[in-house]
C-alpha cells in the first residue's frame, strides 16, 4: 500500500507543479513530464532486457548448485546466524544459502550475481508465504539488507573520480565504508525492532560485532595500499570470486554426478521468465520517478532544504551534494547522473564532489530494488519493507555527511 501512495503522489505532485509552470510563463513543464513518461518506460523494458541473459545465467548456475547441494552447504553453515535474523525460515532451508550468496555478492560489488541471487532468495522465500500477495517478514529484513547497500569495494565510484581527473580517487573509500556500514547496522537493527527480533541474542551480537570488525579489517588493509595497487587488488579479487563460484558450483554437480547442462537449463528458463515478470513493476516504478524529477519537484525540495538549513544557521555547504541522495533511493543512474554533474560542475576533489560519491555509495536503489525484488514473485502489500528501506536510507545519507565533515570539511 506504501508503495501505491507514493505513486500517486509522484503523479500529483508532477501536475501541480506542471500548473504551477504555466502560471510562472514556463509552457515546457507538461511537455518535459510527458517525455518523461515515454523515456522512463522505454529505460525500464530495456533494464528488464539487460538483465534476461544474466538472469539466465546466474539461475542456470544457482541451480545447478541447488541440485548438487552447494546452496544447502551454505545453509547449514550460516544457520546459527540467519536462522536468528530470519527467524521464520525454517532451519537449513535453501534460501539461507542464496540469501548469503545475494549479500555476499553485493559487498563485493558484483551486482551481476546479485541480483539473480536476490530473485532466487525471494522465490525461495515466496516459496514459504502463506499469503501470496503480502510480503513476510523475511522478505523485508532481505530487502532492508539490500537497500542498506553494504559494499566493502566500490569500484565504479573509483573509477569515475579517476576519469574525473581527481588527485587521489581512493581517497572516499575509507569514508564510504563507514558511512554504507551504518546504514546496514541502522537496517538491521530498526527491522529487527519492528518485528520483534531480539538483537541482544549473544549470536547476533557476535555476528554484527565481527562485522564491524571485518571492516576495520578491511579498511586497514587497503589503507596501506596505493591507488594502482588497490584497482589491482580489487579487480583480481572480484573476478576471480565470481569465477570460483561457477567452477565450485558446476564441478560440485559433476562429482555428485547430476547432469549440470540440464539443470544449467532448468534454470536458465526460470531466469527469463523473471525477467518478463519484472517489466510491469519496473515500468510503474520508474514512470513515477521520471515525472517527479522532470517536473521540477526534485529542485524545489532541495532549495527548500537549503533555506532551512541556513535558517538554522548551519552550514549549507552539503546542500548541492543532496540531490544524489534523493535521488538514490529512486533511481541508481539517475544518482550516478547527478554524481557525475556535481564532480563536473564543483571538481572531484571538491566537498561537494566526495559528498556526492559518499551518497552514491553509501546506500542502495530502494524503490528499484522493492519494485524488482517484490514483482519477482508478485507482491502487492509490501508492510513495513518501504519505512524500514528509506530509514536505513537516512542514517546513511546522515552517516556520510558527518563523515564527510570529519575527513574532507
Amino acid at each position: 500500500m506504501v508503495l501505491n501512495y507514493i505513486w500517486i503522489a509522484f503523479f500529483v505532485i508532477a501536475f501541480i507543479f506542471g500548473l504551477i509552470g504555466l502560471i510562472t510563463g514556463d509552457t515546457t513543464v507538461f511537455q518535459k513530464i510527458v517525455d518523461s513518461t515515454f523515456d522512463s518506460s522505454k529505460n525500464a523494458f530495456e533494464i528488464s532486457l539487460g538483465l534476461t541473459g544474466v538472469l539466465a545465467l546466474w539461475l542456470g548456475i544457482m541451480k545447478i548448485g541447488e541440485r548438487a547441494g552447494a546452496v544447502n552447504m551454505l545453509a547449514r553453515l550460516l544457520s546459527p546466524v540467519f536462522s536468528k535474523l530470519f527467524p521464520d525460515i525454517p532451519k537449513n532451508h535453501p534460501a539461507m544459502g542464496s540469501i548469503f550468496m545475494n549479500i555476499a555478492s553485493n559487498m563485493l560489488g558484483l551486482d551481476n550475481a546479485a541480483t539473480p541471487t536476490g530473485l532466487k532468495a525471494m522465490q525461495q522465500m515466496q516459496e514459504l508465504n502463506t499469503k501470496k500477495d503480502t510480503a513476510t517478514n523475511p522478505m523485508i529484513m532481505f530487502l532492508v539488507l539490500n537497500t542498506s547497500g553494504l559494499t566493502i569495494i566500490p569500484t565504479t565510484i573509483l573509477a569515475f573520480r579517476a576519469s574525473y581527473g581527481a588527485a587521489t580517487p581512493t581517497d572516499v573509500f575509507i569514508p564510504i565504508l563507514l558511512a554504507t556500514t551504518v546504514a546496514t547496522l541502522a537496517g538491521i537493527i530498526i527491522t529487527a525492532c519492528w518485528q520483534k527480533i531480539n538483537i541482544f541474542q549473544p549470536v547476533l551480537l557476535a555476528t554484527l560485532g565481527g562485522l564491524v570488525a571485518f571492516v576495520a579489517l578491511i579498511i586497514w588493509s587497503f589503507g596501506q595500499m596505493d591507488k594502482d595497487t588497490m584497482a589491482t587488488v580489487t579487480s583480481v579479487a572480484s573476478n576471480m570470486i565470481l569465477l570460483g563460484v561457477i567452477i565450485t558450483f558446476i564441478l560440485s554437480g559433476f562429482f555428485k554426478k547430476i547432469n549440470v547442462y540440464d539443470a544449467f537449463i532448468e534454470g536458465a528458463k526460470e531466469g527469463f521468465t523473471t525477467a518478463v515478470k519484472i517489466i510491469p513493476y519496473l515500468v510503474a516504478i520508474l514512470v513515477g520517478i521520471g515525472v517527479f524529477r522532470a517536473s521540477g519537484a526534485m529542485d524545489m525540495i532541495i532549495k527548500g532544504i537549503a533555506w532551512c538549513v541556513s535558517g538554522c544557521g548551519l552550514p549549507t555547504d552539503f546542500v548541492p551534494a543532496l540531490p544524489t541522495a534523493f535521488m538514490k533511493p529512486l533511481s541508481g543512474s539517475g544518482a550516478r547522473g547527478l554524481m557525475l554533474e556535481a564532480m563536473k560542475n564543483y571538481g572531484p576533489d571538491s566537498f561537494v564532489g566526495r559528498l556526492s560519491c559518499l551518497f552514491q555509495g553509501s546506500t542502495d536503489t530502494t524503490f528499484y530494488i522493492l519494485a524488482v525484488y517484490f514483482g519477482s514473485v508478485n507482491i502487492k502489500y509490501t508492510r513495513h519493507a518501504v519505512a524500514c528501506g528509506l530509514l536505513a536510507d537516512l542514517a546513511g545519507v546522515i552517516a556520510a555527511i558527518v563523515i564527510a565533515y570529519i575527513f574532507f570539511g
